[in-house]
């Protein structure tokens, strides 16, 4: 059979499992709801209150209402998304005519009351369980009854509203409008048919939800056998199963063992036992339910990929790719990171203050004065016990020139050291940030010692002779990843983003 083939006769199959559960449900709702006045949701249900109140026949309402739809839906739906649409509009209007007219009458022209007088609940009860069923049977096969469906697809697809919020929202209005109506007696009268009503959509829904759970169920199974091949090729080649080959290890014999995972539909559980038993009696099964699987062969995973968020663009006053790097690595790809040189600035922005603070406002300001950019600054400086908190704000230059030459800051910084038994000390970062020219800071600390020699190859700075607390390597040695986590530049940083994600 070909491939065509097999999507006709799909179709087919469909077209008759819709048209079967239509049946149920027209004569679910002449023979149990309607010769009770019991009112439900849906365009249905509006047609039986609009019948009730003034005796339009419930098809003609139900026509009309998804004919005037259907146009609209058209243009926003398109043709191919309502053609099992129209057929089951169609079909349930044709049943519904000829159901009211073959049926045996009461006086005041309703279907018999089946269940006899005073059986309002229960045959509320039955009626519901069968369009529940009916319903399930139309939606399992691709189809739709038309009607508030159309609302909910047609605003679901310009709104972040779920269906089935439209669809409870659409089906109280309705019920509801009960209250409206003279005919059907005082306000209390219409009180009890607005609750009925509700009655109805509950356990309506629920069967709905139960038989479609139902049909969806999934289950998973182990398969221990030393005939693991024969099972696997079976299962594949006879039941159109892909199979998963794991690598069991037993404890007690300390035998390898191949062991077969596979995710099939519950009702194919029989089948699956009786294959596995045909080729080994023996073989050790798990079986268990899943809550779901979705993907080829299971259900489609209907849920809405939100669209990339834009990034946050923030200029990072710098030029030094180490922090950069560092930077863009700690705020993650909420932010779109930009260095000075991306923004056409070529100046060495002067660093006059007396603190790291100073120093952070000095540079951003002078950033956003010239180029009007949200962006932000640091400052960071090594401040050590011994030295009185020095280098601190002349981290940087501490051995004096105009560069930043880590290797000279570091052996002076040892020499400054030597013969000192205290060698505590700390990194501190503060950031300053303009946003729209409101200014805000944020710093980060962390403690640590000074080590006797360099160690490590990686990092920068002074990150070779800084050993941090609670740890026994220098930052050189802790590598970038574990630095990202607990640096003073970290904290600081961590605390910027938490402000930036809040506005």
């Amino acid at each position: 059979m070909t491939i065509d083939h097999k999507m006709i006769l799909n179709e087919v199959r469909d077209y008759m499992f819709i048209a079967f559960g239509l049946l149920l449900y027209t004569i679910a709702f002449t023979v149990f709801l309607m010769p009770y006045q019991i009112v439900a949701g849906g365009v249905t249900g509006l047609s039986a209150i609009i019948y009730y109140a003034t005796g339009f026949h419930i098809e003609n309402t139900y026509i009309i209402i998804n004919g005037l739809l259907l146009v609209v839906a058209l243009k926003i739906l398109g043709y191919k998304f309502l053609m099992k649409t129209i057929f089951a509009i169609f079909t349930l209007y044709f049943m519904l005519k000829f159901a009211q007219d073959i049926l045996p009458k009461q006086d005041n022209g309703l279907p018999l009351k089946l269940m006899g007088e005073g059986q309002d609940f229960m045959s509320m009860i039955i009626g519901c369980v069968i369009t529940g069923i009916a319903l399930a049977l139309v939606f399992l096969n691709n189809g739709s009854t038309g009607g508030t469906d159309i609302i909910a697809a047609s605003v679901n697809k310009y709104h972040n509203v779920s269906l089935g919020s439209v669809l409870i929202a659409a089906d109280f209005c309705i019920i509801g409008s009960c209250m409206f109506f003279p005919q059907f007696g005082t306000y209390i009268e219409r009180a009890h048919k607005v609750m009925f009503g509700f009655c109805v959509m509950a356990m309506e829904n629920y069967v709905l939800d139960y038989v479609m759970n139902a049909r969806r169920q999934s289950v998973q199974f182990f398969i221990f056998s030393r005939k693991w091949q024969e099972i696997a090729n079976a299962i594949g080649t006879q039941m159109g199963h892909g199979v998963t080959i794991l690598d069991g290890h037993g404890w007690y014999t300390g035998k390898e063992m191949k062991v077969l995972c596979i995710l099939a539909k519950k009702n194919e559980s029989v089948n699956m036992f009786r294959l596995i038993k045909m080729i080994d009696p023996n073989a050790f099964v798990s079986q268990s339910s899943v809550i779901g699987v979705y993907g080829e062969g299971f259900d489609e995973m209907k849920v809405k990929i939100k669209k990339d968020t834009k990034k946050v663009k923030i200029v990072f006053a710098t030029n030094n790719l180490n922090k950069l790097t560092e930077v863009r690595k700690i705020l993650g790809n909420r932010f779109q990171v930009m260095s000075l040189a991306e923004i056409g600035c070529k100046d060495d922005i002067p660093e006059k203050g007396q603190t790291l603070k100073d120093n952070a406002l000095i540079k951003a300001q002078w950033i956003y004065d010239r180029y009007h950019v949200n962006c932000f600054a640091d400052d960071t400086g090594l401040e050590v016990e011994a030295l009185g908190g020095a280098p601190g704000v002349y981290s940087a230059r501490y051995a004096g020139g105009e560069g930043h030459d880590s290797e000279a800051n570091m052996k002076k910084l040892l020499s400054e050291l030597e013969g000192k038994d205290n060698r505590k000390a700390r990194f501190r970062t503060v950031i300053a940030l303009i946003i729209d020219g409101k200014v805000t800071t944020f710093d980060g600390i962390v403690n640590g010692t000074i080590t006797h020699e360099k160690r490590g190859g990686e990092g920068f700075g002074y990150d070779p002779i800084f050993m941090p607390e609670g740890h026994n390597q220098t930052f050189a040695e802790l590598g970038v990843d574990i630095k990202n986590h607990i640096s003073h530049r970290a904290k600081a940083v961590q605390k910027l983003a938490e402000y930036l994600l809040k506005m």
